[in-house]
């Protein structure tokens, strides 16, 4: 029975699957047995002494019993790798016939550039593409190093939140690679081209690449503004990352269900405006169409946000220990547990006297 080298690739992530997959059961049995008897030891000493000295050292010693399972698999699968092709001959009967068992050498190809196309770029050099895969591995490595560089001299951890760039990058090249592997096996040749070329010939064809879209999509707003949609995508991203601060700021932890919501709008109405500019009918309509006609109430926000974080940060921490001096009483500790509730309970009335005083008395529900 033809067993998939891609299958067992990714099953073996799981310690012991990939060999019980290709019918090693000793294996398959041993890997497991030690990876969870070590975790499932580390977590019993935790409950039973309550040191967690110990859990570091166990999930070290995991870690190496699951690195050692996935090197041993990808040993077990390049013999294989190997074997098969003495076995070419024998299977002729089966590649007149189109079965898959009879093309190991387009199997071996495909598993192998699979494989090194989880480093960015590597797969690329399995083609035959070193331009491109310079490209990807150097924009990779290259931005991972700067950012962790800008961190480390200014010493602002913030830097770190363009780490978001990365699985970007990662998730672009790996399925690029996957797409020039298969115009190779499809008899297509392919042209060692960087990804600035692709982008030139996509702006003189006047069209836009629909997996780069797609890629960007992930960080809210990016792919909007690819596809041209400048103000769209402005808000969206301004949407996204203002509340993430915004909330962290005031600790409104109960309002974090808004980011997930911001983030699939976001993925999919750009999913839905790349198959818009492929027709050509795309239009950059803003989510909030009447902003620039009410930016007396933005700037009422700016005011009331930048008077929080001036109280927040420099007239308490001053004034909460002079009163607790003369007037005995801990202004941090009402402010710390109080603030928060309160500003929801506000926030919540708020809203709900807002849709009371906006809802029409008609039937159909609109405004008078």
């Amino acid at each position: 029975m033809n067993k998939s080298s891609i299958l067992a690739f990714f099953l073996a992530l799981i310690p012991g699957f990939g060999h019980m997959y290709l019918g090693h059961r000793r294996k398959g049995v041993l890997y497991p047995v030690l990876f969870f008897s070590v975790l499932g030891f580390g977590a019993f000493a935790f409950i039973i002494s309550a040191v967690g000295e110990l859990i570091p050292f166990t999930l070290l010693l995991a870690f190496l019993i699951w690195a050692v399972n996935v090197i041993d698999m990808l040993i077990t699968l390049l013999k294989r790798s190997r074997i098969q092709p003495m076995n070419q001959a024998a299977s002729s009967s089966q590649e007149a016939t189109g079965y898959p068992g009879g093309q190991p050498e387009i199997q071996n190809e495909r598993f192998t550039t699979i494989l090194l196309s989880f480093i960015p770029g590597v797969g690329h050099f399995q083609l035959g593409l070193n331009q491109r895969g310079l490209t990807f591995l150097a924009g990779f490595f290259g931005v991972a190093s700067m950012i962790f560089f800008v961190a480390f001299v200014s010493h602002q951890d913030g830097f770190l939140i363009f780490l978001l760039a990365m699985p970007i990058i990662w998730i672009y090249s790996f399925f690029d690679a996957i797409q020039l592997l298969n115009k190779k096996q499809s008899g297509e040749t392919l042209e060692d081209r960087t990804i600035i070329e692709d982008l030139e010939q996509y702006r003189d064809e006047g069209q836009k690449s629909k997996m780069l879209a797609t890629i960007l999509a992930i960080f809210p707003g990016a792919g909007h503004m690819y596809l041209g949609l400048q103000r769209r995508g402005l808000q969206l991203m301004a949407a996204f990352l203002l509340s993430i601060y915004v909330l962290d700021i005031l600790r409104l932890s109960i309002f974090l269900f808004l980011i997930p919501i911001i983030w699939f709008f976001s993925f999919f109405d750009a999913l839905q405006h790349t198959s818009k500019a492929e027709r050509g009918d795309v239009e950059d309509v803003p989510i909030v169409k009447y902003l620039a006609n009410h930016q007396k109430w933005l700037g009422i926000a700016l005011l009331l946000l930048g008077l929080f974080y001036i109280t927040d940060s420099i007239l308490l921490p001053v004034i909460a220990e002079q009163v607790r001096t003369v007037f005995q009483i801990d202004i941090w500790y009402y402010y710390h547990q109080y603030f928060q509730v309160s500003l929801v309970c506000l926030l919540l009335i708020a809203g709900g006297i807002r849709l009371i005083v906006g809802a029409g008395p008609n039937k159909g529900g609109k405004e008078q």
